[in-house]
């Protein structure tokens, strides 16, 4: 696990369990300042319970310890049928957990909870940054009818609707199912507007719905990120982007170019290859300008490491500008 997330998620359980000690605390005043025989009941069911667990302890006879939950029984029956006549819960005086499975401790026995993963995912989206972009850019709104089902080039081997739906069925049916087993970096590249984007928040959205952690980040941010990393010694901003499941870098190509951009950004691509970290890249340069624009050795491993994806059609942006005009 990343650095930092089971310490946080272990501080979330602690304070779920404190709160709902104190919700507990409130409600205990609540009968004891308006019914205070029903918290006698309770407190009598917690002093014979205590003394059924010594007994236990002490191996008194079976008969004894039978009289004991009988009586803790007849108790517990009186309470709860004293509260739902009062208009409250049976369970008013209880501990109430938002677990149940759990008991709000987030692990059965050493098996983390479903109730964990829940939790891991919330924190995954917070760090993706990507929250409130995902509940649009999904696989429920891609509409491929965007494509054309014609080619708009002799030189393409497929029309624009059928070069998507070959990526669309290869994310869908072999990428993301399989993304444990497999190690693909993917290179989306093509013009402006022709869905890369938005198909890498598809990607991304399906993940971390599965539990994986997704860092997305425009190059302009990776390279703040970067800086930040170097000059301010953020060790943990630096474990976020290496060891995260997947890192999305969208917009390669758009940064400044400078010696120190270059030399951080092959840093950071050679170190996540050699661990097998995956990355999702978008660019709008194609092949040549990739290999023009940077260094040999950045050229060589986005061109040698990654699966290549071109994007083509005709400007998605404009298209639905139009349509809302």
């Amino acid at each position: 696990m990343i650095k930092g997330y089971e310490k946080e998620l272990a501080l979330i359980y602690e304070n779920i369990r404190t709160e709902e000690q104190k919700n507990l605390i409130k409600r205990r005043k609540v009968i004891e300042e308006n019914h205070p025989e029903i918290l006698e009941l309770d407190n009598s069911i917690q002093k014979k319970s205590l003394g059924l667990s010594l007994s236990i302890l002490k191996g008194i006879d079976e008969n004894i310890l039978k009289k004991y939950r009988e009586e803790i029984t007849d108790l517990r029956v009186k309470k709860s049928e004293a509260l739902v006549e009062k208009g409250y819960s049976s369970d008013y005086l209880a501990l109430h957990y938002r677990c149940q499975k759990c008991k709000d401790e987030g692990y059965i026995g050493s098996k983390r909870c479903s109730c964990y993963k829940k939790k891991l995912v919330q924190l995954y989206y917070k760090d993706s940054e990507l929250s409130d972009s995902l509940s649009v850019n999904n696989f429920k709104n891609f509409n491929i009818a965007l494509f054309s089902p014609h080619k708009l080039n002799e030189a393409d081997r497929f029309s624009p609707r059928k070069n998507i739906e070959n990526i669309l069925r290869y994310l869908r049916e072999d990428y993301i199912p399989r993304f444990s087993d497999i190690d693909d970096n993917l290179l989306f590249y093509g013009d402006s507007g022709t869905g890369k984007t938005f198909l890498s928040c598809c990607v991304a959205k399906e993940l971390l719905d599965d539990g994986f952690l997704v860092v997305y980040r425009t190059v302009d941010e990776l390279m703040g990120n970067l800086r930040e990393i170097r000059f301010e010694n953020n060790s943990e901003l630096e474990d976020l982007l290496i060891n995260c499941d997947l890192l999305i870098i969208d917009d390669l190509g758009a940064e400044q170019i400078t010696d120190f951009t270059t030399s951080e950004f092959f840093n950071l691509l050679n170190k996540k290859l050699l661990r097998k970290k995956k990355m999702l890249i978008s660019t709008n340069l194609n092949l040549a300008d990739i290999r023009v624009t940077y260094t040999e050795r950045i050229s060589s491993r986005l061109l040698g490491n990654f699966k290549l994806y071109k994007f083509y059609t005709e400007d998605i942006r404009i298209q639905l500008n139009l349509k809302r005009r």
